[in-house]
């Protein structure tokens, strides 16, 4: 008898197709619970894409974000990224922890989060890189640094670097210092990041 390939499903093989039809279910309780059940399932990407672009409540929103986080792929970072450019603060912060917890994943969106348009965006972006490994975060956020005009992005960034990185962001940040020179917390904010990341703070 010839073996059939099967599908992927979620933990404990439940068929996964009445879990991505309530997720329609005009019962909130109902997609919560589907949403839940299909973390892992890759397959369920798509169904689980639509079903974020209309849900209105947040406990739903927030399961099937955590569902596209648990499965982990590129397509579940696709689903989500367009969330960091909502109006909602508490969408974009859901958006944000998600995306947050999938460092490997979000590794190929990092060049073009930075260099958007939108400078909302790219002051997200910099949360992203906080999980990120300290030499890849400190690579990026540098780059970002030496050419963002924007002195709020460059501060968020340099919040990052505060934290992440390494001795190989000091002379990008020595530059920002001499950019941004007449904006006064900038250069402050510099030097804490390049003591802490010399060692020299104490």
């Amino acid at each position: 008898m010839p073996l059939v390939k099967g599908s992927k499903r979620p933990a404990g093989g439940a068929d996964p197709g009445p879990q991505r039809a309530a997720l329609d279910s005009p019962d909130a309780d109902s997609r919560w619970m589907a949403a839940r059940g299909l973390s892992g399932d890759a397959d369920a990407v798509p169904a689980l894409a639509s079903a974020l672009a209309r849900e209105t409540v947040p406990r739903v929103r927030e399961a099937i974000m955590t569902a596209l986080m648990r499965i982990g792929n590129a397509a579940s970072v696709e689903a989500i990224l367009p969330y960091l450019r909502s109006q909602e603060a508490g969408v974009r912060g859901d958006a944000i922890e998600a995306l947050q917890a999938l460092p490997h994943a979000i590794a190929p969106f990092m060049g073009p989060l930075l260099s958007d348009g939108d400078s909302d965006v790219r002051l997200l972006a910099t949360e992203l890189a906080r999980n990120m490994k300290a030499a890849e975060a400190t690579r990026l956020l540098s780059e970002l640094i030496e050419r963002e005009q924007h002195a709020n992005v460059c501060a968020a960034a340099i919040d990052v670097l505060t934290e992440v990185g390494t001795p190989q962001a000091l002379a990008a940040l020595e530059k920002c210092a001499t950019r941004f020179a007449a904006t006064p917390f900038l250069p402050f904010a510099i030097s804490v990041a390049i003591a802490r990341i010399s060692g020299a703070e104490g």
